[in-house]
């Protein structure tokens, strides 16, 4: 599992190390969702932490760019996201930009 060196963290997340932690070891959490590059055509995706300890996100670990304390923040997180990314570069391409930099 590889998180985003300027990984984007929703307000309601207190300890976002120890939340990296737990992800990368199996531990489950409630509320937590992640933002991730998708390995298909789509820019980014959301989805529940559980997901990662199916077979398909361990064999094919995700790249993570941000983690929020629920869906709602999750898309609000994605909003904030959207507008730096193109207020740095003029364009929306988030996931070139992911995974660029």
């Amino acid at each position: 599992m590889k998180f985003h060196r300027e990984l984007y963290v929703g307000e309601s997340i207190r300890n976002a190390r120890k939340v990296k932690w737990k992800l990368k070891h199996g531990a489950g959490q409630l509320r937590i969702f992640i933002i991730a590059v998708a390995p298909g055509r789509d820019q980014l995706e959301i989805f529940h932490c559980a997901f990662l300890q199916q077979r398909y996100y361990r064999k094919n670990s995700p790249y993570i760019v941000g983690i929020a304390g629920g869906y709602e923040e999750a898309v609000d997180l994605l909003q904030k996201m959207v507008t730096d990314i193109y207020e740095k570069t003029g364009d929306y391409r988030l996931k070139e930009y992911f995974l660029e930099n």
